[in-house]
């Protein structure tokens, strides 16, 4: 599922190739924390009659990302940037594919394991895109990616207590 997702965001990525280094990795912090927001509303949504104890913690992490999201669209704003979503079509598979893994498991565990697995590839992804704008990005634009790749790293260290 992440892989389909990724290939569908790199696709539209460079189709909407307009803007300096710098802020494409800002809108790349964006558009990760903006698809994080929908597929967790998506998974708090599924849960929401369920007696999950892992259900707050997805709040608190929907929160943070929501956060991300916030901060990194105003940036985007800032510098008169155009602020790209993630394809409908890719949230659509992504929201599909979450109904699907609660339908089959529910358990705080499994919803754990989803999450990690899904923040694992973004931690990945968000690695080699710091490395890629290491000359080209600002000082200031680097450091954000790297918070916000901290964050990711915290959050599954903090689900991994749920497998």
């Amino acid at each position: 599922m992440y892989f389909i997702i990724k290939t569908v965001n790199n696709i539209y990525e460079r189709m909407c190739n307009i803007m300096n280094e710098s802020n494409e990795l800002i809108l790349h912090v964006y558009q990760d924390a903006e698809m994080a927001c929908f597929t967790l509303d998506q998974l708090i949504n599924d849960l929401k009659e369920k007696d999950n104890k892992i259900k707050k913690i997805l709040e608190d992490i929907f929160k943070e990302y929501e956060t991300w999201k916030q901060k990194t669209k105003r940036i985007l704003q800032k510098e008169n940037e155009e602020i790209s979503q993630n394809p409908l079509i890719a949230k659509i598979m992504a929201g599909q594919s979450i109904k699907k893994e609660v339908k089959n498991d529910n358990s705080d565990s499994a919803i754990a394991d989803l999450l990690i697995k899904g923040i694992s590839m973004g931690t990945i992804d968000m690695d080699k895109k710091i490395r890629a704008y290491q000359e080209e990005a600002s000082k200031d634009d680097l450091q954000i990616a790297k918070d916000f790749l901290k964050f990711q790293e915290k959050t599954i260290a903090h689900l991994k207590e749920y497998l």
